[in-house]
């Protein structure tokens, strides 16, 4: 029998629980600025000891205060560290057992004259009962950290009552950003540390761990954890985004493969994730970028199929980029669903409350997002409301949307607390959507969090079994991201995709209006299981094509007809868009054949559906296409220019302007496209990357056919077979 979720969560929470400790004294106090005497959220503190076992760290709160915990009693010193102030040091302080000792500071903004400020106020020693808070660090991640403490301060910078600077460059090439403000970098490393989920930093020592292969419940490329790392974009650095790149899908010969396979993805994460990005002038991460996601942001109005589960729309056109090639647009409308037929739905949403969900961008968009969604609701639902800080806890128990007052006032009491327990979370969000269950009905987990990238899930192997075992009982997973730094893109997708729903990024309440109002039958009633699309290309008519996107939702041939391979799950109304380029045969009479497999929302035997790909679908000209067909090309275009696409090379941002500027009425009148046009004009401002390409395989010469091998790769005694880029 396999194991419970409990038994898997809590063995994976020993890995990172704090040890029972007999002492028990404290440091609490009050960071301010010492020119506007505010409160200065966001300072790292950290606490070293000849009787402490490594290092304890800590960030203040919004209100500047601070709680260093289970602290042995000792000789301690306390550094005061935040971008934009002169570092602190205070060493000799005596901590007394079971005493709570106060230290309060002032720190003196960079440029400023004069020294680093001394502690204001008194320091006296406490009971232990103090109620001072604080949000505290896990060690072990501020060591795992890419940039390491010895290379970003010097010794003497900790401590020095005359102010001395640490060593190294605080110009803008060395700053970081976080929620759109940019700071100088003066020590990286706790910088990094300030905005992460707490974890108790008196865990024991993590021994390291081999990197597991993820279990294969769903047809996906295996994944390890990747390592925390930077990303420095155009002189700015969000810190512990985590990415996954899936590479570019390759140019096929159909001599050689005919068929291709994929899961359908209604996910929109990468597109806003990306807005969010070039909001804050910086290029995305190019692992960050996924094609579909980008194209399946917006709606084409595809028309109603009727009776038929899908409505089905082709259409292609001369590419504008690639030469001898037609873009080909695939396009599934799903069975709109009335909202007086609706099922009714327990949403249990699980609420990341930790000290890194502070600030309008994070918790307070989440609570903003969550009272739209009431409004949408009616008095067939429930919503419970779990958090989780340091622990779990049911905030509201199964309650009906008529006792809206009572949602809303729980919904408007969460509050930032504590440190990061996310199993906990989950544990206790899955435990109350069984209790509750619905029989027939929309049952739901919604993971609300900035990222859960410390908090021990990836490495449970079997959480994935226990997740997706969740999902076949009728209980599904959806995951919506908030906030940027600190942010692990590759759990949340990976989440939703087992726990069969669907990945959200919200950056703004406009898109919480998108996916909780606009978009609620899709998001919440699936209409379709196990999704798959086939695409038999007609071996005399078509000689290569190219899938644009869906990397990380390929399919071989033989899985498509495999009930036993998870593929995605489509709600009502949703539309699905794929982009091919395929290049003709001079005697081409077809394109090739369409297939769907898919199963009814309760399960059982799939169905399949079969449809031909005429030559009559191709138009002469981008400008012939429909507007629709022209939008779907250019989002997905400027996705592939974004992530560095050998293909998009010779478009231009000026060209790209230009395509979407021949989108076309009505569309091009949307607020939506005209946001597109904004975000291209954006990125063309900040791209400044250099050709990779360009030294081996000029662009002048490019082969649109095969990519070029970099000189590296060839050898005397291999035959060049060049990387797909």
């Amino acid at each position: 029998m396999p194991p419970t979720l409990p038994r898997i969560l809590c063995a994976v929470l020993a890995l990172s629980a704090p040890r029972a400790l007999a002492q028990s004294s404290t440091f609490v106090g009050t960071v301010i600025n010492a020119v506007s005497r505010h409160p200065v959220p966001d300072v790292v503190i950290t606490a070293t000891s000849p009787n402490l076992e490594g290092e304890q760290t800590v960030v203040t709160d919004a209100q500047g205060n601070y709680r260093i915990p289970r602290l042995p009693p000792g000789v301690y010193t306390l550094r005061f560290e935040k971008e934009q102030y002169k570092p602190y040091g205070r060493s000799d302080i005596q901590l007394r057992l079971n005493r709570t000792r106060r230290v309060d500071v002032e720190l003196i903004p960079e440029g400023m004259l004069g020294e680093v400020a001394a502690p204001f106020g008194t320091t006296p020693e406490l009971h232990a009962s103090s109620t001072a808070t604080g949000v505290t660090v896990d060690q072990e991640f501020v060591k795992r950290i890419a940039v390491s403490r010895s290379s970003a301060s010097s010794p003497g910078s900790v401590g020095n009552a005359s102010g001395a600077a640490t060593s190294g460059s605080t110009s803008p090439e060395n700053g970081y950003v976080v929620d759109g403000l940019s700071f100088a970098s003066a020590s990286p490393s706790l910088e990094q540390a300030a905005r992460v989920h707490g974890i108790y930093s008196s865990v024991p020592p993590m021994q390291p761990m081999s990197p597991a292969p993820w279990p294969q419940p769903v047809s996906v490329p295996s994944y390890s954890p990747p390592p925390p790392r930077l990303m420095p974009i155009n002189g700015a650095r969000f810190f512990d985004m985590y990415f996954k790149g899936y590479g570019v899908n390759p140019t096929v010969n159909t001599e050689e493969e005919p068929f291709s396979t994929f899961s359908v993805d209604t996910d929109t994460a990468s597109y806003a994730m990306t807005r969010a990005y070039l909001e804050r002038s910086a290029l995305p991460d190019e692992a960050a970028v996924r094609v579909e996601e980008f194209v399946n942001t917006f709606d084409y109005g595809y028309t109603h199929p009727g009776n038929a589960p899908f409505g089905l729309h082709v259409e292609g056109f001369p590419s504008p980029v690639r030469k001898g090639y037609q873009v080909l647009r695939i396009g599934m409308k799903t069975q709109e669903v009335a909202q007086s037929r609706r099922k009714p739905s327990h949403l249990v949403f699980v609420i990341d409350t930790s000290g890194s969900m502070g600030g309008e961008s994070r918790l307070g968009l989440v609570k903003r997002a969550l009272r739209l969604l009431v409004d949408a609701l009616d008095e067939r639902d429930r919503v419970s409301l779990v958090d989780y800080g340091t622990d779990a806890r049911q905030v509201l128990p199964p309650t009906s949307i008529a006792d809206k007052s009572r949602l809303l006032s729980a919904i408007d009491g969460l509050e930032v607390d504590g440190s990061t327990n996310a199993q906990a979370g989950m544990e206790l969000g899955y435990r109350i959507a069984a209790k509750h269950l619905i029989p027939g009905g929309i049952n739901r987990v919604i993971l609300c969090s900035d990222g859960v990238a410390n908090n021990g899930v990836t490495s449970a192997d079997g959480i994935w079994a226990r997740v997706k075992e969740h999902a076949s009982r009728g209980i599904t997973l959806s995951t919506v991201g908030f906030g940027m730094g600190n942010y692990n893109d590759v759990l949340m997708e990976r989440l939703a995709q087992v726990g069969e729903g669907q990945y959200a990024y919200v950056d703004r309440l406009k898109e919480a209006q998108r996916i909780f109002v606009e978009n609620l039958g899709g998001t919440l009633q699936v209409v379709a299981k196990d999704v798959k699309l086939q695409v038999e290309f007609d071996e005399k008519s078509v000689s290569l094509y190219r899938l644009l996107g869906y990397e990380n939702r390929m399919l071989t041939k033989e899985q498509f007809r495999d009930d036993a391979v998870d593929a995605g799950e489509v709600g009502a109304g949703h539309a699905v868009t794929a982009l091919y380029e395929v290049k003709l045969r001079p005697s081409a009479e077809r394109v090739g054949t369409l297939r769907i497999r898919y199963k009814a929302p309760e399960g059982g035997d799939s169905k399949e559906l079969e449809l031909p790909l005429p030559l009559t679908s191709l138009r002469p000209s981008f400008a012939k296409a429909a507007p629709a067909t022209r939008l779907a090309y250019v989002a997905a275009a400027f996705a592939e220019k974004l992530r560095g696409s050998y293909w998009t090379r010779p478009l231009t941002y000026e060209a790209l302007a230009e395509l979407w500027d021949g989108v076309g009425a009505p569309l091009a009148k949307r607020e939506d496209v005209q946001e597109l046009g904004q975000l291209i004009r954006k990125a063309a401002d900040l791209d400044k990357r250099k050709d990779r390409f360009e030294e081996f395989a000029p662009r002048d010469a490019m082969d649109f056919d095969r990519p070029p091998a970099p000189p590296e790769s060839k050898t005397a005694d291999t035959p060049e077979t060049p990387p797909t880029p």
